[in-house]
């Protein structure tokens, strides 16, 4: 388990929410016995909400937000990678040729209330339309002028890590109460790269569970040793086309021969961090915004001690 920091710093420090991977965490982790008194399963709203509730309790962040998948496969995305995150896709009806995010019934029918719960709380909740949570997060993560961790069971955002300015990563892939925090040294003695080469390591080995195929034979010892050699991708591009630099004949084939892919899959990879995301007001609150729609939400979905613990958490 995780040690928590000690929660005697006195400064701010903001707290950004992979929110769809936490409740799909919470969905596949908690027991979907976990159900409102008509039948309706809790399971991932009550998760979530204890998620937050030990996140808020270890970390005393005081700003937060829930940052939203308006858009969980952003067809500018697409249109310059067909392959991305295809593999999660099904037909809305059959033969139709609208695709939807696979997504289990019993967990889409507790979106809906997992929003209601974070309204009446005072959570804030930030998405932009077109755009996935990662550009969410990055975008609030850059430049924040705080410390800023990012709680996420997703590799693509160890992009974002930065020292200099205290932003990491509360890596949950093996749960929230074992979460790892990943620094630049985390991700250099991982990938033998710094943090900020990350977007372009996963370009150049591929990702198949975002559905980047990436260059072909390259996988993370080569990936690594270019960028360690050349710094980025377009320096690799003009080495590999450099018959004076010092890059191998296989590697120089292989980025050649994926000139196409590497025109594009940085631009998909890597986080926007510039969306015009107005001036929500991330700060947590210490009591729920609305305790009568907290209770409505209570009695309704029978939200019990989960409820409680997160205005336990608010309150610190």
């Amino acid at each position: 388990m995780t040690t928590p920091e000690a929660k005697s710093d006195s400064g701010q420090r903001l707290m950004l929410l992979d929110t769809a991977s936490m409740y799909f965490r919470a969905f596949y982790g908690v027991p979907d016995s976990m159900r409102a008194p008509d039948g309706t399963p809790v399971n991932a709203v009550r998760g979530l909400m204890d998620f937050i509730s030990r996140l808020v309790n270890d970390y005393r962040p005081t700003h937060l937000a829930c940052c939203w998948d308006n858009d969980w496969r952003p067809q500018w995305r697409v249109d310059l990678i067909p392959s991305y995150k295809a593999h999660r896709v099904v037909a809305e009806r059959p033969g139709d040729a609208v695709d939807i995010e696979e997504v289990p019934d019993p967990l889409g029918q507790q979106v809906p209330i997992i929003l209601d719960v974070l309204a009446a709380y005072g959570i804030a909740v930030v998405g932009a339309d077109h755009m996935e949570a990662d550009d969410v997060i990055g975008t609030l993560a850059t430049g924040a002028g705080m410390p800023v961790d990012v709680v996420t069971g997703d590799r693509d955002l160890f992009q974002l890590v930065d020292d200099e300015a205290e932003v990491r990563i509360l890596y949950i892939a093996r749960g929230v109460s074992r979460h790892e925090r990943v620094t630049n040294a985390v991700v250099r003695e991982k990938y033998g790269i710094d943090a900020h080469q990350y977007a372009d390591f996963a370009t150049l080995r591929g990702d198949a569970s975002d559905g980047l195929p990436g260059v072909a034979g390259v996988g993370d010892k080569t990936a690594a040793t270019l960028l360690n050699r050349f710094r980025e991708i377009p320096a690799i591009i003009a080495a590999a086309h450099d018959p004076d630099s010092d890059m191998g004949p296989g590697p120089r084939g292989k980025v050649k021969a994926a000139a196409d892919y590497l025109a594009v899959a940085p631009q998909v990879v890597a986080v926007v961090r510039d969306l015009d995301l107005g001036n929500p007001d991330l700060t947590l609150p210490r009591t729920p915004a609305r305790p009568d729609r907290v209770l409505e939400l209570d009695e309704r979905w029978d939200l019990g001690s989960s409820a409680v613990r997160l205005v336990q958490a608010l309150q610190g």
